[in-house]
């Protein structure tokens, strides 16, 4: 069976989607799904589709007053997938299900694994990813090496979710642990705590534990304690009709990329960051950064950036350090040319105000060459990758994607054909010519990691 991977996150394509459904069909119900409440037909006659769904990292959360989170995203498109406006209720997670049985929301999307006592409250989706639950310590405390080596440790769990069901079921196999449960308590602050020391161990499910690596570098994610896991979104058992729409919704976001797209803006790469430099960054957006936020503030706002954006393309090119230069003689805090400099209007690059200035009027003009894509944030991508690489090697690899059949407007695809730039049966057909075309690509993941982190975190 055919299956896109992304770290080890899994998104199973059509074929697999089918198989499942059709297990799950069999596995789940064994019987029929009962009467139908008509429910998708309520939605549609009044327009609103009523999301459930908890605040947390990986589901939904506001940044500028505006909702983001992957399951918030999917969400948003299943919405539009069905033509209606997307509401969203936040119960609180220990609330969820009653919410959903009590007719107050149309269906749950928050992470929601696949278990045993859970289906026999819902019906859920086909699944959309895999993941696996692993233990959380801080790197100075000494983690279990195994399952047997959770005896006498004592891991603090939210409660009703999977990670007790686990709990529960490792300690009724013999091994002697303790749990402690909370109430309404999110996966990301118990991860806090074991960042802050105030508890040694939880429990994360592995997508959820990487990326909150990027907020608590001190943290470390330990041995797996269960097989991989599938989520899914759930319905009402009697809601049939709105089950079959989400899982025609599940199979058009697959089979289109619509899936991997949203996997990919909040999960994309998320094990291959660097523990130490995550580290560094934090250390020095409080020492470094302070002297030059109000300059990136006032000049972002002209070009309509986000100013935490602009700062992640700050520390990214000279880790906020004002005399910086680069092996090809780029200089400044943002490695501006001579070239560009002169383009953008500054004589001393060296100078922190000027350099900001003709970094972020450069960015604006790369940005702006795309103003034929749609979608802001790709639009965004192309553009930090022209900072990066040049206009014309971006151009060049968008033609290649265009000759091999691959969406010129979409960054997942041209991140894919960037490093073919150094390859020579490409570049040689191309009008710029060799380039190290994997740099681009790393370097708007670093950024996006950078940005992500300013974005979660208070600055002063």
């Amino acid at each position: 069976m055919k299956k896109f991977y992304f770290n080890n996150f899994i998104l199973i394509n059509i074929t697999g989607l089918m198989c499942l459904f059709i297990y799950f069909s069999l596995l789940i119900h064994n019987k029929k799904l009962g009467s139908d409440l008509n429910s998708f037909q309520r939605v549609k006659k009044i327009g609103v589709l009523r999301l459930i769904t908890n605040n947390s990292l990986n589901t939904l959360y506001y940044y500028k007053n505006k909702p983001f989170g992957f399951e918030y995203d999917l969400a948003e498109q299943f919405a539009k997938f069905i033509d209606v406006e997307l509401d969203i209720v936040t119960p609180g997670w220990n609330n969820i299900f009653t919410y959903l049985e009590q007719g107050k929301g149309d269906f749950i999307a928050a992470g929601l694994a696949i278990t045993k006592e859970r289906i026999e409250k819902v019906n859920f989706s086909i699944p959309y990813m895999s993941i696996r639950q692993h233990i959380v310590h801080h790197k100075l405390v000494f983690g279990p090496k195994n399952i047997e080596d959770l005896t006498f440790r004592t891991i603090h769990v939210r409660r009703g979710t999977s990670y007790h069901s686990r709990l529960e079921s490792i300690k009724d196999s013999g091994v002697d642990l303790s749990y402690v449960l909370h109430d309404n308590v999110a996966t990301e602050e118990l991860i806090r705590m074991v960042n802050d020391r105030e508890i040694k161990f939880t429990i994360a499910d592995n997508n959820i534990a990487y990326l909150n690596q990027r907020y608590y570098p001190d943290i470390k994610i330990g041995i797996p304690i269960q097989r991989e896991e599938a989520l899914a979104w759930a319905v009402n058992k009697n809601d049939s009709q709105m089950l079959e729409q989400i899982n025609k919704f599940f199979l058009y976001a697959n089979e289109t990329g619509l899936l991997k797209q949203i996997s990919d803006k909040y999960f994309a790469n998320i094990e291959d960051t660097d523990p130490f430099d995550l580290k560094r960054f934090h250390q020095r957006i409080k020492t470094r950064l302070p002297k030059y936020k109000k300059m990136i503030i006032d000049e972002s706002i002209q070009y309509g950036f986000d100013w935490k954006l602009v700062a992640a393309v700050v520390y990214q090119e000279s880790h906020f350090n004002p005399k910086a230069k680069s092996v090809t003689n780029v200089r400044g805090l943002m490695q501006v040319t001579n070239v560009t400099a002169k383009e953008m209007g500054i004589k001393n690059r060296l100078k922190p105000s000027q350099s900001i200035k003709a970094g972020i009027k450069y960015l604006d003009k790369m940005v702006k060459k795309f103003n034929y894509i749609e979608d802001e944030h790709e639009r965004l991508l192309f553009g930090l990758a022209s900072y990066n690489i040049g206009y014309g090697h971006v151009s060049d690899a968008i033609k290649i994607a265009s000759e091999i059949g691959l969406n010129e407007v979409k960054w997942q695809d041209l991140r894919s054909v960037l490093p073919l730039l150094s390859k020579s049966k490409y570049y040689k057909k191309t009008k710029h010519g060799y380039a190290r075309g994997w740099e681009p690509v790393q370097y708007v993941d670093r950024i996006l990691t950078y940005y992500d982190i300013l974005k979660q975190k208070e600055i002063y």
